[in-house]
């Protein structure tokens, strides 16, 4: 398993798996597929720029196949420069129970950890989702809120807790 910034050059393995995480998590996410499908390639290659305070990090199997991913992202605003926050976190079903979440936010934690004046990451996670708040919290992330009805999909709601990792 090899954890590495995914690149433009990445864009059309990125996007696949990404309208994966969409199609087959749909509670886990603010996107949909529905509206995510129809994104240009050349729209996806710009969002996904390697920059100094945001990046996507890939798991690639020994195959050299994108089986998961996260993002990170620093706050903009001078008076939120002091944290950044996790997104997009996904585990294709395949690759699952074999640590790729785990190696993926561990890596994510060392190279955030790594800017200068950060002070804080945040989350956020469907409450009822135990595997992924479980390994949040077995690397340090605490919950401080619950948004009740953070989401809604199909008619039914989904709290979502909110999470900070202290550095």
């Amino acid at each position: 398993m090899i954890i590495e910034n995914i690149t433009p050059d990445d864009v059309e393995a990125y996007w696949r798996l990404r309208l994966e995480a969409l199609r087959c998590s749909p509670e886990a996410f603010g996107s949909t597929y529905e509206s995510a499908v129809t994104t240009p390639l050349e729209a996806v290659k710009e969002r996904i720029q390697v920059k100094p305070d945001q990046f996507i990090l890939g798991a690639y199997s020994d195959g050299g196949e994108l089986v998961g991913m996260v993002g990170f992202r620093r706050e903009e605003s001078p008076k939120m420069l002091h944290k950044g926050f996790v997104w997009g976190m996904y585990v294709s079903a395949a690759a699952r129970q074999q640590g790729v979440g785990r190696k993926l936010m561990l890596e994510l934690l060392n190279r955030a950890s790594k800017a200068e004046g950060l002070e804080q990451i945040n989350l956020m996670v469907v409450a009822s989702n135990e595997n992924a708040r479980g390994l949040y919290l077995s690397l340090g992330f605490e919950v401080y809120g619950l948004e009740r009805r953070a989401l809604k999909y199909d008619g039914n709601y989904y709290d979502e807790e909110l999470m900070v990792y202290w550095i």
